[in-house]
């Protein structure tokens, strides 16, 4: 594996490279993820530093799967490898690597660190140490045809099921209109790391909890957790094609995309892909809040998001850390904003002017991703991943018409309680 990827990241160094380089350059690997433009953009922010610093860089293309990604991640750095010297990192990840990454309170200045949201910074410090910088924070968005909206006179759905009904009726009146193709909801259902974000939205939009609490109590098997899955299942051929159960975020993006969807629950990411010059719905689309679980339910949003940290094991710490620095900073985060729709994690760019007009929803949607709801990875620590995988199991089989939910979550619940030792994480 270390052969494999020490020869893709040569490959794409081959591209970037100066044709001049002083005696004193140094080569920084940089993992980037490439889900719609993220490769892209993450290009252009490298080449720029290169430029500046006379440093050279090699981009790894990572997988867009999460679980994929982290496996590899893993591999590496139990092996000390040094092919990469900087990582994407997931939010739910600093407390999994930590001991394998730098500590960077010395080096990025405090004054820095205060621009950033205070939640993100601390989700970063691990045991005192700051093993990562925020780079881009994430929430969960519902996105909605405004044309066929306005076209069947109906409301942004307030609620889940109000979304179940308006998304078959206008599923219903696009078919007998011609569009055969045409479903009413999309969204991330296969089993990996992007179900439970989605499902951990149903049971918190329900007031159902968040798998396990701040206590480390599990509380996933419940009524309110068994009426958001149930309904959830009821999706599934009916306003969602049965496909559904293996869409990951860009499979949901092409039935939206190519305006064969109503309503599709997404990252920000897409929307500059959604409204790209050759994007068969640009300019029917808006954004609103994820609908809630009912009146007495909230709207909530997963948070998601992506640091970069510095691997222990850099032959470059100085050069790579510098890397971190530039790329988390105000100017690149704004442009990543701006050209690819890239939340921020500096505050005051949800005020800038350039940065709303390249997407107004964010502005709007400000306290929806200050005020996400974040997985359990705190509380349960190395074992998230094992928590997550089972959780999103029980969802999928569920999902899948495999059992139903109350069957599902009690037997999740058996199985975290095992995985905790007994509730002690």
């Amino acid at each position: 594996m270390r052969k494999i990827v020490a020869v893709a990241a040569l490959s794409t160094a081959l591209a970037l490279a100066n044709p001049v380089w002083s005696q004193d350059a140094k080569t920084v690997a940089i993992s980037c993820g490439s889900l719609g433009i993220e490769f892209k953009v993450c290009e252009t922010g490298v080449q720029a530093w290169s430029q500046a610093t006379g440093h050279r860089v090699q981009m790894v293309s990572t997988p867009n799967d999460s679980n994929e990604r982290l496996a590899l991640y893993q591999q590496l750095l139990a092996a000390k490898s040094a092919d990469i010297d900087v990582f994407q990192i997931d939010v739910v990840w600093p407390g999994i690597l930590a001991n394998h990454l730098m500590d960077l309170t010395d080096v990025i200045d405090p004054k820095t660190l205060e621009q950033h949201f205070p939640a993100v910074v601390t989700n970063d410090i691990v045991n005192g140490r700051l093993v990562a910088m925020p780079w881009f924070t994430d929430a969960g968005v519902f996105y909605y045809r405004k044309d066929l909206l306005e076209k069947y006179d109906r409301p942004v759905p307030s609620t889940w099921r109000e979304m179940t009904e308006t998304a078959r009726l206008i599923q219903q009146g696009e078919r007998a209109a011609g569009n055969d193709r045409m479903w009413g909801y999309v969204f991330q259902g296969r089993a990996f790391e992007g179900l439970t974000v989605n499902a951990l939205e149903w049971l918190d939009s329900f007031n159902a909890g968040t798998i396990v609490d701040a206590d480390g109590k599990i509380t996933v098997n419940n009524p309110r957790a068994a009426d958001a899955i149930t309904l959830a299942a009821s999706w599934v051929n009916d306003v969602s094609p049965q496909g559904v159960i293996n869409y990951s975020e860009e499979e949901c993006r092409g039935v939206f995309q190519s305006a064969n969807a109503v309503f599709m629950r997404n990252w920000p990411y897409a929307w500059p892909l959604l409204n790209a010059e050759d994007s068969p719905v640009r300019g029917k689309v808006a954004v609103a809040r994820l609908p809630k679980g009912g009146e007495d339910g909230k709207h909530s949003a997963t948070l998601g998001g992506w640091q970069l940290a510095v691997s222990k094991y850099s032959r470059h710490p100085k050069e790579a850390a510098d890397l971190v620095r530039y790329l988390t900073s105000r100017e690149e985060q704004k442009r990543r904003a701006i050209v690819g729709g890239f939340n921020p994690t500096i505050d005051a760019l949800y005020k800038d002017k350039e940065v709303l007009a390249a997407s107004p929803f964010f502005g709007d949607l400000y306290e929806t991703f200050v005020n996400a709801v974040a997985r359990p990875s705190r509380v349960t620590g190395v074992r998230y991943n094992q928590v997550s995988a089972e959780f999103w199991n029980a969802v999928h089989a569920t999902l899948s018409g495999e059992t139903d939910a109350k069957t599902s979550l009690a037997g999740l619940e058996r199985t975290l309680d095992r995985v905790s030792r007994g509730g002690r994480w």
